[in-house]
Protein backbone atom coordinates (compact mmCIF):
# COMPACT_ATOMS: atom_id res chain seq x y z
CA UNK A 1 0.00 0.00 0.00
CA UNK A 2 2.82 1.84 -0.20
CA UNK A 3 2.26 5.90 -1.61
CA UNK A 4 4.16 5.91 -5.24
CA UNK A 5 7.44 8.03 -5.51
CA UNK A 6 6.39 9.93 -8.14
CA UNK A 7 2.85 12.00 -6.15
CA UNK A 8 5.48 12.49 -3.50
CA UNK A 9 7.20 13.98 -5.32
CA UNK A 10 4.91 16.16 -7.03
CA UNK A 11 3.10 16.97 -3.38
CA UNK A 12 6.80 18.07 -2.21
CA UNK A 13 6.64 20.26 -5.70
CA UNK A 14 3.76 22.47 -4.74
CA UNK A 15 5.81 22.86 -1.07
CA UNK A 16 10.07 23.50 -1.52
CA UNK A 17 11.20 21.14 -0.23
CA UNK A 18 15.21 19.95 0.19
CA UNK A 19 16.25 20.69 3.16
CA UNK A 20 16.92 24.31 4.58
CA UNK A 21 19.64 25.43 6.15
CA UNK A 22 18.52 26.95 9.65
CA UNK A 23 20.40 28.49 12.05
CA UNK A 24 20.59 26.49 15.65
CA UNK A 25 19.14 30.24 16.95
CA UNK A 26 18.69 33.72 15.35
CA UNK A 27 21.46 36.23 15.41
CA UNK A 28 19.49 38.17 17.26
CA UNK A 29 15.71 37.31 18.43
CA UNK A 30 13.20 37.63 16.16
CA UNK A 31 10.83 41.53 16.88
CA UNK A 32 7.41 40.77 17.55
CA UNK A 33 4.77 42.92 16.10
CA UNK A 34 3.68 43.76 19.93
CA UNK A 35 7.15 44.91 20.58
CA UNK A 36 7.70 47.10 17.19
CA UNK A 37 4.30 48.62 17.92
CA UNK A 38 5.38 50.21 20.96
CA UNK A 39 8.99 51.02 20.07
CA UNK A 40 8.74 52.36 16.65
CA UNK A 41 5.05 52.54 15.42
CA UNK A 42 3.17 54.26 18.59
CA UNK A 43 1.51 56.84 15.89
CA UNK A 44 -0.91 53.99 14.93
CA UNK A 45 -2.48 53.77 17.99
CA UNK A 46 -1.62 56.74 20.17
CA UNK A 47 -4.40 58.49 21.73
CA UNK A 48 -6.92 55.81 20.89
CA UNK A 49 -9.21 53.83 23.20
CA UNK A 50 -8.40 50.49 22.22
CA UNK A 51 -9.36 46.82 22.43
CA UNK A 52 -7.25 43.67 22.26
CA UNK A 53 -8.07 40.35 21.08
CA UNK A 54 -5.46 38.32 23.05
CA UNK A 55 -4.86 35.52 25.44
CA UNK A 56 -1.87 33.84 27.08
CA UNK A 57 0.43 33.95 24.23
CA UNK A 58 0.52 38.05 23.93
CA UNK A 59 3.63 38.72 24.97
CA UNK A 60 6.32 41.26 24.37
CA UNK A 61 10.06 42.70 25.67
CA UNK A 62 9.08 46.04 25.11
CA UNK A 63 9.64 47.76 28.75
CA UNK A 64 13.65 49.01 28.63
CA UNK A 65 15.83 46.10 29.84
CA UNK A 66 13.43 43.07 29.13
CA UNK A 67 14.70 40.15 27.02
CA UNK A 68 13.03 37.36 25.46
CA UNK A 69 13.60 35.36 28.55
CA UNK A 70 11.25 38.48 30.78
CA UNK A 71 8.36 39.30 28.24
CA UNK A 72 5.20 40.59 30.05
CA UNK A 73 1.68 40.32 28.58
CA UNK A 74 1.08 42.44 26.00
CA UNK A 75 -2.03 43.21 28.18
CA UNK A 76 -0.04 44.84 30.90
CA UNK A 77 2.46 46.96 28.49
CA UNK A 78 -0.84 47.98 26.81
CA UNK A 79 -2.31 49.13 30.18
CA UNK A 80 0.24 51.10 31.61
CA UNK A 81 1.25 53.09 28.29
CA UNK A 82 0.88 56.63 28.82
CA UNK A 83 -0.12 57.27 24.67
CA UNK A 84 -2.99 55.11 25.09
CA UNK A 85 -6.02 53.82 26.78
CA UNK A 86 -7.18 50.23 26.40
CA UNK A 87 -10.08 49.33 27.38
CA UNK A 88 -11.47 45.99 26.75
CA UNK A 89 -10.18 42.19 26.07
CA UNK A 90 -11.52 39.84 23.78
CA UNK A 91 -10.61 36.25 24.69
CA UNK A 92 -10.33 33.37 21.47
CA UNK A 93 -10.92 29.46 22.30
CA UNK A 94 -9.22 28.18 25.53
CA UNK A 95 -9.45 31.41 27.59
CA UNK A 96 -7.85 34.81 27.94
CA UNK A 97 -5.22 32.58 30.14
CA UNK A 98 -5.24 29.61 27.40
CA UNK A 99 -6.23 27.08 30.45
CA UNK A 100 -10.19 26.11 28.92
CA UNK A 101 -10.65 22.54 27.11
CA UNK A 102 -10.98 22.70 23.53
CA UNK A 103 -14.18 23.00 22.59
CA UNK A 104 -15.87 24.38 25.75
CA UNK A 105 -17.66 27.82 25.88
CA UNK A 106 -15.29 30.14 27.62
CA UNK A 107 -17.06 32.57 29.74
CA UNK A 108 -16.76 36.85 29.68
CA UNK A 109 -15.60 37.94 32.51
CA UNK A 110 -13.11 40.75 34.74
CA UNK A 111 -9.48 40.52 33.97
CA UNK A 112 -7.94 39.81 37.19
CA UNK A 113 -4.79 42.41 36.56
CA UNK A 114 -6.54 44.79 35.11
CA UNK A 115 -9.63 45.11 36.07
CA UNK A 116 -10.88 45.47 32.00
CA UNK A 117 -14.09 43.52 30.98
CA UNK A 118 -13.20 40.28 29.06
CA UNK A 119 -15.84 39.70 26.52
CA UNK A 120 -15.72 36.36 25.26
CA UNK A 121 -15.39 35.29 21.49
CA UNK A 122 -15.93 31.42 21.90
CA UNK A 123 -19.52 31.17 24.01
CA UNK A 124 -22.92 32.21 22.13
CA UNK A 125 -21.16 34.35 20.00
CA UNK A 126 -17.76 34.41 18.08
CA UNK A 127 -17.79 37.79 16.48
CA UNK A 128 -17.34 40.81 18.56
CA UNK A 129 -20.95 41.89 18.65
CA UNK A 130 -21.45 45.75 18.44
CA UNK A 131 -22.20 46.10 22.17
CA UNK A 132 -18.84 44.35 22.98
CA UNK A 133 -17.38 47.68 20.54
CA UNK A 134 -18.65 50.68 22.18
CA UNK A 135 -16.54 53.15 22.75
CA UNK A 136 -13.49 51.49 21.25
CA UNK A 137 -11.63 53.57 18.22
CA UNK A 138 -9.08 50.86 17.36
CA UNK A 139 -8.97 46.91 17.91
CA UNK A 140 -6.08 44.78 17.90
CA UNK A 141 -5.17 41.22 17.83
CA UNK A 142 -2.06 39.55 19.41
CA UNK A 143 -2.17 36.05 19.73
CA UNK A 144 0.53 33.07 18.66
CA UNK A 145 -0.88 30.64 16.06
CA UNK A 146 0.19 26.84 14.89
CA UNK A 147 0.16 27.43 11.34
CA UNK A 148 -3.07 24.91 10.54
CA UNK A 149 -6.55 25.35 9.18
CA UNK A 150 -7.76 23.90 12.13
CA UNK A 151 -6.61 26.35 14.72
CA UNK A 152 -9.45 28.69 15.53
CA UNK A 153 -7.38 31.43 16.46
CA UNK A 154 -7.23 33.08 12.68
CA UNK A 155 -10.75 32.35 12.06
CA UNK A 156 -11.73 34.45 15.28
CA UNK A 157 -9.39 37.19 13.84
CA UNK A 158 -11.02 37.26 10.16
CA UNK A 159 -14.73 37.31 12.40
CA UNK A 160 -13.40 40.39 14.56
CA UNK A 161 -12.26 41.94 11.12
CA UNK A 162 -15.09 41.30 9.64
CA UNK A 163 -16.97 43.27 13.06
CA UNK A 164 -14.26 46.32 12.77
CA UNK A 165 -15.54 46.81 9.57
CA UNK A 166 -19.05 46.90 10.18
CA UNK A 167 -18.33 49.02 13.31
CA UNK A 168 -15.82 51.32 11.50
CA UNK A 169 -12.87 51.29 13.42
CA UNK A 170 -9.36 50.33 12.10
CA UNK A 171 -8.22 46.59 13.03
CA UNK A 172 -4.33 45.87 13.47
CA UNK A 173 -2.64 42.51 13.67
CA UNK A 174 0.32 42.36 15.79
CA UNK A 175 2.16 40.00 14.15
CA UNK A 176 4.17 36.51 15.21
CA UNK A 177 6.05 33.69 13.44
CA UNK A 178 4.55 30.75 12.08
CA UNK A 179 6.54 27.98 14.35
CA UNK A 180 6.15 25.47 11.54
CA UNK A 181 7.80 27.84 8.99
CA UNK A 182 6.57 29.75 6.08
CA UNK A 183 7.35 28.01 3.13
CA UNK A 184 5.50 24.57 2.86
CA UNK A 185 1.75 24.73 1.93
CA UNK A 186 0.30 21.16 2.44
CA UNK A 187 -3.13 19.28 2.62
CA UNK A 188 -6.09 19.96 0.86
CA UNK A 189 -7.68 23.41 0.47
CA UNK A 190 -11.14 23.41 2.13
CA UNK A 191 -14.26 23.10 -0.05
CA UNK A 192 -16.62 26.28 1.38
CA UNK A 193 -19.61 24.38 1.16
CA UNK A 194 -17.57 22.25 4.19
CA UNK A 195 -17.09 26.10 6.01
CA UNK A 196 -17.15 26.22 10.32
CA UNK A 197 -15.32 27.98 12.78
CA UNK A 198 -12.00 25.08 12.30
CA UNK A 199 -12.12 26.42 8.53
CA UNK A 200 -13.85 29.89 7.92
CA UNK A 201 -12.19 30.16 4.30
CA UNK A 202 -10.85 28.12 1.73
CA UNK A 203 -7.05 27.57 2.70
CA UNK A 204 -4.70 24.34 3.09
CA UNK A 205 -4.36 22.23 6.16
CA UNK A 206 -1.09 23.77 6.31
CA UNK A 207 -0.89 27.38 5.17
CA UNK A 208 2.56 28.53 5.57
CA UNK A 209 1.43 32.09 6.55
CA UNK A 210 1.76 34.45 9.72
CA UNK A 211 -1.05 35.86 11.43
CA UNK A 212 -0.80 38.97 9.73
CA UNK A 213 -0.49 37.56 6.53
CA UNK A 214 -3.56 35.83 7.25
CA UNK A 215 -5.45 38.66 7.90
CA UNK A 216 -4.53 40.07 4.56
CA UNK A 217 -5.55 37.28 2.80
CA UNK A 218 -8.77 37.07 4.71
CA UNK A 219 -9.19 40.80 3.37
CA UNK A 220 -8.18 40.86 0.20
CA UNK A 221 -10.31 38.41 -0.70
CA UNK A 222 -13.57 37.75 1.74
CA UNK A 223 -13.86 40.72 3.95
CA UNK A 224 -12.92 43.87 2.34
CA UNK A 225 -14.23 46.37 4.21
CA UNK A 226 -12.42 46.65 7.40
CA UNK A 227 -9.33 49.44 7.37
CA UNK A 228 -6.51 46.48 8.15
CA UNK A 229 -2.88 47.56 9.44
CA UNK A 230 -0.21 44.51 9.67
CA UNK A 231 2.69 45.20 12.33
CA UNK A 232 5.27 43.32 10.84
CA UNK A 233 7.75 41.14 12.93
CA UNK A 234 11.93 41.99 12.32
CA UNK A 235 13.96 39.37 11.63
CA UNK A 236 11.55 36.56 10.63
CA UNK A 237 12.33 34.47 7.94
CA UNK A 238 9.82 32.48 6.03
CA UNK A 239 12.77 29.45 6.41
CA UNK A 240 12.20 29.56 10.34
CA UNK A 241 11.28 27.44 12.53
CA UNK A 242 10.28 28.58 16.34
CA UNK A 243 13.50 27.50 17.36
CA UNK A 244 15.24 29.83 15.58
CA UNK A 245 13.35 32.94 16.77
CA UNK A 246 15.14 33.56 19.75
CA UNK A 247 11.30 33.45 21.26
CA UNK A 248 10.52 31.95 24.36
CA UNK A 249 7.50 29.12 23.76
CA UNK A 250 4.65 29.93 25.02
CA UNK A 251 1.82 27.09 24.69
CA UNK A 252 -1.19 28.04 22.34
CA UNK A 253 -3.32 25.85 24.04
CA UNK A 254 -3.34 23.20 26.49
CA UNK A 255 -2.43 20.11 24.21
CA UNK A 256 -0.20 22.03 22.05
CA UNK A 257 2.89 21.97 24.77
CA UNK A 258 5.69 22.24 22.16
CA UNK A 259 7.15 22.75 18.28
CA UNK A 260 6.92 19.10 17.88
CA UNK A 261 3.58 18.60 18.20
CA UNK A 262 2.59 22.10 16.27
CA UNK A 263 4.81 20.07 13.55
CA UNK A 264 2.39 16.97 13.23
CA UNK A 265 -0.91 18.98 14.45
CA UNK A 266 -1.36 19.73 10.75
CA UNK A 267 -2.41 16.44 9.59
CA UNK A 268 -2.67 14.43 13.26
CA UNK A 269 -5.80 16.54 14.33
CA UNK A 270 -7.58 14.84 11.21
CA UNK A 271 -8.19 11.68 13.20
CA UNK A 272 -10.22 14.08 15.99
CA UNK A 273 -13.03 13.02 13.17
CA UNK A 274 -12.26 9.31 14.21
CA UNK A 275 -12.28 6.69 17.48
CA UNK A 276 -8.77 7.44 17.94
CA UNK A 277 -6.66 9.26 20.40
CA UNK A 278 -4.43 11.95 19.21
CA UNK A 279 -2.55 11.16 22.61
CA UNK A 280 -4.60 14.27 24.62
CA UNK A 281 -3.93 13.58 28.13
CA UNK A 282 -0.60 12.46 27.32
CA UNK A 283 2.93 14.27 27.16
CA UNK A 284 2.78 14.25 23.58
CA UNK A 285 -0.40 15.72 21.93
CA UNK A 286 -0.62 14.98 18.20
CA UNK A 287 2.71 12.94 18.18
CA UNK A 288 0.76 9.21 19.60
CA UNK A 289 -2.30 8.07 18.04
CA UNK A 290 -3.79 4.78 18.66
CA UNK A 291 -6.92 2.96 20.49
CA UNK A 292 -6.48 -0.37 22.89
CA UNK A 293 -7.41 -2.62 19.82
CA UNK A 294 -4.89 -1.00 17.35
CA UNK A 295 -1.97 -3.41 16.58
CA UNK A 296 0.66 -0.72 17.17
CA UNK A 297 3.42 -2.82 15.06
CA UNK A 298 1.60 -3.57 12.52
CA UNK A 299 0.43 -0.16 11.73
CA UNK A 300 4.17 1.21 12.05
CA UNK A 301 5.27 -1.34 9.53
CA UNK A 302 2.24 -0.36 7.13
CA UNK A 303 3.78 3.33 7.29
CA UNK A 304 6.78 3.23 7.25
CA UNK A 305 6.69 1.30 3.61
CA UNK A 306 5.34 4.14 2.78
CA UNK A 307 8.56 5.51 2.17
CA UNK A 308 7.29 9.18 3.70
CA UNK A 309 10.32 11.45 3.62
CA UNK A 310 11.18 13.07 6.64
CA UNK A 311 9.47 10.41 9.16
CA UNK A 312 9.45 7.47 10.79
CA UNK A 313 6.99 5.35 13.04
CA UNK A 314 7.31 4.04 16.20
CA UNK A 315 5.00 1.76 17.30
CA UNK A 316 4.02 2.85 21.14
CA UNK A 317 1.71 2.75 24.25
CA UNK A 318 0.22 5.03 26.29
CA UNK A 319 -2.62 5.39 28.59
CA UNK A 320 -4.36 8.81 28.66
CA UNK A 321 -4.45 10.46 31.81
CA UNK A 322 -8.29 13.05 32.01
CA UNK A 323 -8.01 13.17 28.00
CA UNK A 324 -9.78 16.68 27.27
CA UNK A 325 -11.81 14.62 24.16
CA UNK A 326 -12.18 11.49 26.76
CA UNK A 327 -10.85 9.09 24.89
CA UNK A 328 -9.47 6.20 26.74
CA UNK A 329 -8.99 7.66 29.82
CA UNK A 330 -6.93 5.35 31.97
CA UNK A 331 -6.67 2.64 29.62
CA UNK A 332 -3.88 1.22 27.68
CA UNK A 333 -3.90 2.40 24.22
CA UNK A 334 -1.44 0.76 21.01
CA UNK A 335 -0.65 2.89 18.41
CA UNK A 336 1.78 4.40 16.62
CA UNK A 337 4.25 7.30 17.29
CA UNK A 338 4.60 10.15 14.07
CA UNK A 339 8.76 11.13 14.78
CA UNK A 340 10.00 13.86 12.39
CA UNK A 341 13.70 13.32 11.29
CA UNK A 342 13.82 15.95 8.81
CA UNK A 343 10.85 18.55 8.91
CA UNK A 344 11.80 20.89 5.76
CA UNK A 345 11.12 17.49 3.87
CA UNK A 346 8.20 15.99 5.79
CA UNK A 347 4.71 16.13 5.36
CA UNK A 348 2.34 15.32 8.23
CA UNK A 349 -0.71 15.94 6.08
CA UNK A 350 0.36 12.65 3.73
CA UNK A 351 1.24 10.72 7.04
CA UNK A 352 -1.81 11.17 8.84
CA UNK A 353 -3.92 10.04 6.18
CA UNK A 354 -1.95 7.19 5.29
CA UNK A 355 -2.78 6.56 9.33
CA UNK A 356 -5.96 6.93 8.67
CA UNK A 357 -6.05 4.18 5.75
CA UNK A 358 -3.86 1.55 7.32
CA UNK A 359 -6.08 2.15 10.71
CA UNK A 360 -9.41 1.56 8.89
CA UNK A 361 -7.91 -1.46 7.26
CA UNK A 362 -6.79 -3.09 9.76
CA UNK A 363 -10.31 -2.36 11.94
CA UNK A 364 -12.48 -4.37 8.85
CA UNK A 365 -9.61 -7.43 9.64
CA UNK A 366 -10.99 -7.64 13.52
CA UNK A 367 -14.42 -8.72 15.05
CA UNK A 368 -16.62 -6.42 15.21
CA UNK A 369 -14.94 -3.74 12.92
CA UNK A 370 -14.19 -1.18 15.88
CA UNK A 371 -13.65 1.71 13.92
CA UNK A 372 -15.81 4.47 14.69
CA UNK A 373 -16.21 7.69 12.64
CA UNK A 374 -17.77 11.11 14.02
CA UNK A 375 -18.62 11.92 10.44
CA UNK A 376 -19.58 15.20 11.19
CA UNK A 377 -16.34 16.43 12.83
CA UNK A 378 -14.15 14.35 10.42
CA UNK A 379 -15.65 16.42 8.00
CA UNK A 380 -15.06 19.95 9.24
CA UNK A 381 -11.70 18.80 9.97
CA UNK A 382 -10.88 17.61 6.47
CA UNK A 383 -13.19 20.77 4.69
CA UNK A 384 -15.10 18.27 2.70
CA UNK A 385 -17.27 14.86 2.99
CA UNK A 386 -15.12 13.63 -0.07
CA UNK A 387 -11.94 12.39 2.16
CA UNK A 388 -13.76 10.28 4.75
CA UNK A 389 -16.15 8.40 1.82
CA UNK A 390 -13.16 7.64 -0.16
CA UNK A 391 -11.60 6.15 2.67
CA UNK A 392 -14.69 4.04 3.82
CA UNK A 393 -14.35 2.87 -0.15
CA UNK A 394 -11.08 1.28 0.39
CA UNK A 395 -9.64 4.36 -1.93
CA UNK A 396 -5.82 4.44 -2.17
CA UNK A 397 -3.67 6.98 -0.62
CA UNK A 398 -2.42 7.94 -4.25
CA UNK A 399 -6.14 8.63 -5.70
CA UNK A 400 -7.40 10.01 -2.65
CA UNK A 401 -5.24 12.79 -2.92
CA UNK A 402 -4.23 12.99 -6.69
CA UNK A 403 -6.48 16.53 -7.06
CA UNK A 404 -4.68 18.32 -4.00
CA UNK A 405 -1.34 19.47 -6.30
CA UNK A 406 -3.74 21.61 -8.10
CA UNK A 407 -5.41 22.94 -5.03
CA UNK A 408 -2.31 23.97 -3.68
CA UNK A 409 -0.33 25.48 -6.79
CA UNK A 410 -3.75 27.42 -6.45
CA UNK A 411 -3.59 28.69 -3.42
CA UNK A 412 0.57 29.73 -3.63
CA UNK A 413 -0.64 32.01 -6.53
CA UNK A 414 -3.81 33.31 -4.64
CA UNK A 415 -1.46 33.96 -1.32
CA UNK A 416 1.68 35.52 -2.79
CA UNK A 417 0.52 39.20 -2.73
CA UNK A 418 -0.44 38.95 0.78
CA UNK A 419 3.17 37.53 1.89
CA UNK A 420 4.71 40.06 3.96
CA UNK A 421 8.59 38.19 4.56
CA UNK A 422 10.91 36.63 2.28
Amino acid sequence: MAASLSLLALLTACSPSGAVDRPAHAADPVVVGADVLLRDSLELVRGRRVGLITNQTGRATARAGSSADSAVSTVSLLFDHPDLDLVALYSPEHGIEGVVREGERVASGRHAETGLPVYSLYDETNEPLPSMLEGVEMLLFDIQDVGARYYTYVWTMALALRAAGAAGIPFVVLDRPNPIGGELVQGNVLDTAFATFVGLHPVPMRHGMTVGEVARLVHAHWEPRAELHVVQMKGWKREMWYEDTGLQWVAPSPNMPSVESATHYPGTCLLEGTGLSVGRGTERPFQWVGAPWLDGEELAERLNAYGFPGVRFEAVQFTPNAPSDGKFAGSEVRGVRFVATERELYDPTLAALAAVIEARQLARALPGDPWEWNAAHFDRLAGTDRVRRLVEQGTSLDSLVAVWDAQLRAFRTLRRPSLLYR
